[in-house]
């Protein structure tokens, strides 16, 4: 596969390399029938040897959530996104890494996107270590917030000065697309039928969800109960 996610991080575009007899568009109708879930869009003939972790790019997109945003609010997170354009050392914005040597990672570009309710932070680079999004997320909400200070975030981009980070949850992120420098040949244009009731489905599911979760939080508000774990 082109690129490997944390559980519960989805994925709206990977890539996976396999051996078929099957023409392009046979092989992409058959690999349409194995799970309503999974929908494979385009496929392209390689060398045996050729391994799909070969993409000069990989975008991930994290959707984060926001009551509000204030001008405010949206010009810190594009100050943060600007510390992480060009290369970084990422030791601080990794699982696992060791303080040894640097760990060095480009980023060719960092975007902050407002929409009604909710901000989109694309990152795209030809790769990431375990965890990087998640991660760089969680140190731009600590600067929005007044928790972390600029000037601290841009050391440890340089890779100066450590800096302990929590993970953002998983949910939110979305590994978008996998780009190549080849161009795919054969593309699937529509779902099968299968397909398309599963994502109905699950459309339905998640927007009743989403409405009975506004309902219950507006009943909380209402009575002045503070929103916390509790049974009932």
């Amino acid at each position: 596969m082109a690129s490997r996610t944390d559980r519960g991080v989805g994925a709206r575009g990977n890539a996976i390399a396999l051996t078929s007899e099957l023409p392009g568009v046979a092989l992409l109708r058959a690999l349409n029938g194995i799970a309503p879930d999974l929908y494979f869009t385009a496929a392209m003939e390689v060398e045996t040897t050729y391994s799909p972790r070969r993409a000069v790019r990989r975008w991930y997109r994290y959707v984060e959530a926001a009551a509000e945003t204030k001008p405010s609010v949206v010009g810190a997170w594009r100050d943060v996104a600007r510390c992480f354009r060009g290369r970084i050392d990422v030791r601080s914005f990794g699982r696992r890494q060791s303080w040894r040597e640097p760990i060095w990672r480009d980023i060719d570009s960092f975007e902050v996107t407002e929409r009604p309710g909710h901000l989109l932070l694309d990152l795209r680079a030809p790769s990431f270590v375990w965890g990087m999004v998640r991660k760089i997320v969680a140190a731009g909400r600590a600067v929005t917030r007044g928790n972390l200070a600029l000037d601290r975030l841009q050391a440890a981009v340089a890779g100066t000065a450590p800096l302990g980070i929590p993970l953002a949850e998983p949910e939110p992120l979305i590994l978008w697309a996998v780009e190549y420098d080849r161009p795919w040949t054969v593309a699937e244009k529509r779902p099968t039928r299968e397909q398309i009731t599963h994502w109905s489905g699950e459309l339905y599911a998640s927007r009743s969800r989403v409405e009975l979760l506004g309902l219950i939080g507006e009943e909380l508000l209402a009575r002045g109960t503070p929103a916390g774990p509790a049974s009932g």
